[in-house]
Protein backbone atom coordinates (compact mmCIF):
# COMPACT_ATOMS: atom_id res chain seq x y z
CA UNK A 1 0.00 0.00 0.00
CA UNK A 2 1.46 3.36 -1.05
CA UNK A 3 2.26 5.92 1.64
CA UNK A 4 2.39 9.71 1.37
CA UNK A 5 4.00 12.40 3.51
CA UNK A 6 2.12 15.67 3.12
CA UNK A 7 3.19 19.19 4.05
CA UNK A 8 1.41 22.54 4.01
CA UNK A 9 3.44 25.59 4.95
CA UNK A 10 3.37 29.37 4.84
CA UNK A 11 6.20 30.88 2.82
CA UNK A 12 6.92 34.61 2.55
CA UNK A 13 6.72 35.49 -1.15
CA UNK A 14 10.09 37.23 -0.85
CA UNK A 15 11.58 33.83 0.17
CA UNK A 16 10.14 31.79 -2.72
CA UNK A 17 13.44 31.72 -4.65
CA UNK A 18 15.28 30.43 -1.56
CA UNK A 19 12.48 27.92 -0.97
CA UNK A 20 12.73 26.76 -4.59
CA UNK A 21 16.46 26.10 -4.20
CA UNK A 22 15.76 24.07 -1.05
CA UNK A 23 12.87 22.22 -2.74
CA UNK A 24 15.08 21.21 -5.68
CA UNK A 25 17.65 19.82 -3.24
CA UNK A 26 14.86 17.96 -1.48
CA UNK A 27 13.59 16.48 -4.73
CA UNK A 28 17.07 15.27 -5.66
CA UNK A 29 17.61 13.73 -2.22
CA UNK A 30 14.23 12.00 -1.88
CA UNK A 31 14.26 10.56 -5.39
CA UNK A 32 17.92 9.49 -5.07
CA UNK A 33 16.99 7.45 -1.99
CA UNK A 34 13.95 5.79 -3.51
CA UNK A 35 10.87 8.00 -3.13
CA UNK A 36 8.43 7.29 -5.95
CA UNK A 37 7.27 10.89 -6.47
CA UNK A 38 8.00 14.34 -5.07
CA UNK A 39 5.91 17.47 -5.62
CA UNK A 40 6.17 21.07 -4.39
CA UNK A 41 3.17 23.25 -5.29
CA UNK A 42 2.70 26.98 -4.66
CA UNK A 43 -0.69 28.54 -3.93
CA UNK A 44 -2.62 29.93 -6.88
CA UNK A 45 -6.37 29.80 -6.15
CA UNK A 46 -6.53 30.33 -2.38
CA UNK A 47 -9.72 32.37 -2.05
CA UNK A 48 -12.12 29.43 -2.27
CA UNK A 49 -15.88 29.82 -1.71
CA UNK A 50 -16.39 26.60 0.24
CA UNK A 51 -14.50 24.71 2.94
CA UNK A 52 -11.66 26.23 4.92
CA UNK A 53 -9.07 27.95 2.74
CA UNK A 54 -5.44 27.08 3.37
CA UNK A 55 -4.81 30.79 3.92
CA UNK A 56 -7.18 30.81 6.92
CA UNK A 57 -5.95 27.47 8.26
CA UNK A 58 -2.34 28.74 8.25
CA UNK A 59 -3.32 32.27 9.32
CA UNK A 60 -1.37 33.69 6.39
CA UNK A 61 0.21 37.04 7.00
CA UNK A 62 0.56 39.85 4.48
CA UNK A 63 3.15 38.88 1.87
CA UNK A 64 2.90 35.11 2.46
CA UNK A 65 1.65 32.31 0.24
CA UNK A 66 0.99 28.60 0.76
CA UNK A 67 3.19 25.73 -0.39
CA UNK A 68 1.61 22.27 -0.54
CA UNK A 69 4.09 19.41 -0.89
CA UNK A 70 4.00 15.65 -0.89
CA UNK A 71 6.33 12.70 -1.23
CA UNK A 72 5.12 9.23 -2.29
CA UNK A 73 6.61 5.95 -1.03
CA UNK A 74 5.98 2.23 -1.47
CA UNK A 75 4.90 1.87 2.19
CA UNK A 76 5.34 3.44 5.61
CA UNK A 77 8.41 1.26 6.25
CA UNK A 78 9.87 2.41 2.93
CA UNK A 79 9.18 6.03 3.96
CA UNK A 80 11.06 5.51 7.22
CA UNK A 81 14.10 4.06 5.41
CA UNK A 82 14.14 6.78 2.74
CA UNK A 83 13.73 9.61 5.27
CA UNK A 84 16.58 8.28 7.42
CA UNK A 85 18.90 8.37 4.40
CA UNK A 86 17.70 11.81 3.31
CA UNK A 87 18.28 13.31 6.76
CA UNK A 88 21.87 12.03 6.71
CA UNK A 89 22.41 13.58 3.27
CA UNK A 90 20.83 16.98 3.79
CA UNK A 91 23.67 18.60 5.74
CA UNK A 92 26.27 17.48 3.20
CA UNK A 93 24.09 18.75 0.33
CA UNK A 94 24.23 22.33 1.60
CA UNK A 95 20.76 22.56 3.12
CA UNK A 96 20.07 26.02 4.55
CA UNK A 97 20.73 26.53 8.24
CA UNK A 98 17.64 28.75 8.45
CA UNK A 99 14.45 27.66 6.75
CA UNK A 100 12.84 30.15 4.32
CA UNK A 101 9.47 29.62 6.07
CA UNK A 102 8.02 29.50 9.60
CA UNK A 103 8.62 25.88 10.67
CA UNK A 104 6.32 26.27 13.70
CA UNK A 105 3.35 26.92 11.39
CA UNK A 106 4.09 23.99 9.05
CA UNK A 107 1.40 21.29 8.93
CA UNK A 108 2.70 17.77 8.32
CA UNK A 109 1.53 14.16 8.44
CA UNK A 110 1.95 10.68 6.99
CA UNK A 111 -0.98 9.13 5.13
CA UNK A 112 -2.03 5.69 3.91
CA UNK A 113 -3.35 5.93 0.35
CA UNK A 114 -7.05 5.08 0.14
CA UNK A 115 -7.54 5.64 -3.59
CA UNK A 116 -4.87 6.09 -6.22
CA UNK A 117 -2.91 4.54 -9.02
Amino acid sequence: MRYVDGYVLPVPKKNLKAYLRMARMGKDAWLKHGALDYKECVGDDLEVKWGTPFSRMLKLRRGETVVFSYVVYKSRAHRDRVNAKVMKDMASMGAPKEMPFDVKRMVYGGFKVLVGS
